[in-house]
C-alpha cells in the first residue's frame, strides 16, 4: 500500500502539474498577447469587418436600386410598347379608311369617265347620224328629182323647185313611216 508520504512525494514530481514560475510567466505572456491582440488586431479586424459589411450593404443597396431602375425601365418599355401597338393599330385603321376613300374616289372617277365617254359617243353617233341623214336626204333628193323628172317629163333643174319637191317627198315618206309605226304599236 502506498502511504501518504509516497503520495505527497509523487505529487511534487508530477509531470502534469506545472511549476509556479511557469504559471506566472505563462499568465504574464497571455496578458501581453491579449493586450496586443486587443489593442492592435481587434480594431483592424473590426474595421475590416465594418468595411466588408458596408460593401455588402452598399452592394445590396445598389442591387436594389438597379433592380428598381430595371423594373421602372421595364414598365416604361411596356408602356412604350403598348403605345406603339396602339399607334400601329390607329395607323392601320387610318390606312384602311384612306384605301376605302381612294377606292371610292377611283370608282367615282371611273363612273364620271364612263359617263363622259358614253355622252361623247352618243354625241358622235348623233353627229354621224345627222351627217348620214343629210347625205341620205341629198342622195334621196337627187334620186327623187331624177325620178320625178323622168316621170313628169319636165326638167327640175331649178334649185328652189328641186328643194320643194324633195322636201315634199321626204315629208310623205316620214308620214308613211309614222303611220306604219302607229299600226305596229296598236
Amino acid at each position: 500500500m502506498i502511504t501518504a508520504a509516497s503520495l505527497l512525494a509523487a505529487e511534487e514530481n508530477n509531470p502534469l502539474l506545472p511549476h509556479t514560475y511557469e504559471l506566472v510567466v505563462g499568465i504574464f505572456s497571455f496578458a501581453v498577447v491579449l493586450l496586443v491582440v486587443g489593442k492592435m488586431l481587434v480594431p483592424r479586424i473590426q474595421k475590416t469587418l465594418e468595411e466588408r459589411t458596408e460593401a455588402i450593404e452598399g452592394g445590396l443597396k445598389r442591387a436594389d436600386a438597379a433592380q428598381a431602375e430595371a423594373e421602372e425601365t421595364l414598365e416604361q418599355y411596356r408602356a412604350q410598347l403598348a403605345e406603339a401597338r396602339h399607334e400601329a393599330a390607329r395607323l392601320r385603321e387610318q390606312a384602311r379608311e384612306q384605301g376605302a376613300q381612294i377606292i371610292a374616289e377611283m370608282r367615282e372617277q371611273a363612273q364620271v369617265e364612263a359617263r363622259r365617254i358614253a355622252e361623247s359617243s352618243q354625241a358622235q353617233i348623233e353627229a354621224e347620224r345627222q351627217q348620214a341623214l343629210a347625205r341620205l336626204r341629198a342622195e334621196v333628193g337627187e334620186l327623187a328629182v331624177e325620178l320625178a323628172s323622168r316621170v313628169v317629163g319636165e326638167s327640175l333643174e331649178d334649185e328652189a323647185r328641186q328643194r320643194r319637191t324633195v322636201d315634199r317627198f321626204l315629208e310623205e315618206l316620214e308620214e308613211r313611216a309614222r303611220a306604219q309605226a302607229g299600226e305596229q304599236v296598236s
